[in-house]
């Protein structure tokens, strides 16, 4: 699949982590701060992969906890997933030393004019637009043929083979998840499968520099993401993931070891608002680095993107339907403003 274009001006972050804080970064206070409730120490729906899926829940009990967190949250963390524990830590470990390579040469793998992948920033639409406070690297990464490797880079060393092993590890169970989703809301699994059969993922690596005046950027906008379902690891031990709950950011403290899983626009879409996708943005620390690394999966590129038919039978639909690829050009050619982008989708 070739990269979709967007009319937007690339821009290559500037955050430094110094104490000067160039002005297109600063935000007005209310775009940054917000009610911060932390309910406590609650903490976001925790599934255990493997009691989900190997025969140790036979009343269905675990698989009953995932439905109640995609209706209830939209969030929630994996426990005891399959990806082998060295290609984590070698993920972890990548992603860490290429932030740390000097600007020329992440800069050999930067994003050219009106494409999405390679060293840069995302959904930048203007010259005067606010930026966010990190770098990121995004690339496609399934189906393999998909793939652009000029922008993968070859520093360090095992940056790709561990990227190529982890991007599988994570779709495998990505399939995994939707599966049983599927049969939570009553359809027969192929039916978003048979949808995903060469579906498109994506990994976007974020490094959030530290910045003495923190309260006043962003390191990503609040935004809901497009796909069906992502799946984020968290490289560091630096917390800075919040989500939009009750009209208040309720922060993420991350379980080790696990992955951090949320549903998407899409499947908000295909299940008609059954499941919801939830609004989300990243703090960044006064004096701490925080690196992330989130994989999205979505429908093949050949898709249709509207309220799944064997929902809808006996209900209207609440969304458009278009084509998955101009769904993903218009997304990506749309600045970040919370749920916005979905909002469009919606049948009045």
């Amino acid at each position: 699949m070739e990269s979709l274009p967007v009319p937007s001006v690339q821009a290559m972050v500037a955050a430094t982590g110094g104490a000067d804080v160039p002005p297109r970064y600063l935000r007005p206070a209310e775009a940054v701060t917000g009610i911060v409730d932390g309910e406590g120490e609650a903490q976001i729906p925790i599934i255990d992969y493997r009691r989900l899926l190997l025969e140790l829940d036979p009343r269905g009990e675990e698989s009953a906890r995932l439905h109640s967190a995609c209706q209830e949250w939209g969030f929630f963390q994996l426990v005891n997933h399959s990806v082998p524990a060295d290609v984590v830590e070698g993920m972890k470990a990548n992603i860490q030393q290429f932030f740390q390579l000097p600007a020329e040469t992440k800069k050999r793998f930067a994003q050219e004019r009106g494409q999405l992948e390679g060293y840069g920033q995302l959904f930048v639409v203007s010259e005067d637009q606010k930026l966010d406070w990190a770098d990121m690297l995004y690339l496609y990464t399934q189906p393999p043929e998909s793939r652009n490797t000029k922008f993968w880079p070859d520093q360090p060393v095992n940056f790709r083979s561990t990227l190529d092993r982890y991007s599988g590890a994570v779709k495998e169970i990505a399939d995994s998840l939707l599966a049983t989703m599927a049969e939570n809301l009553g359809l027969k699994q192929e039916v978003i499968a048979d949808r995903c059969v060469g579906g498109v993922q994506s990994v976007r690596m974020n490094y959030y520099p530290p910045c003495a005046q923190a309260e006043k950027v962003v390191g990503f906008s609040p935004h809901s993401d497009a796909d069906l379902l992502t799946l984020v690891l968290q490289v560091n031990h630096v917390q800075g993931l919040q989500i939009k709950r009750n009209g208040s950011w309720f922060p993420v403290r991350p379980v080790e070891g696990a992955l951090i899983v949320n549903i998407g626009d899409i499947f908000e879409i295909f299940t008609n608002g059954r499941y919801r996708s939830i609004e989300h943005r990243a703090v960044v620390d006064p004096k701490e680095e925080r690196l992330s690394a989130a994989a999205f999966h979505s429908p093949n590129i050949h898709a249709t993107i509207g309220p799944l038919k064997e929902l809808t039978a006996d209900e209207d639909e609440a969304y458009k339907t278009v084509d998955h690829e101009n769904f993903m050009r218009l997304f990506f050619a749309t600045k970040l403003e919370g749920k916005s982008f979905l909002d469009r989708m919606k049948l009045k």
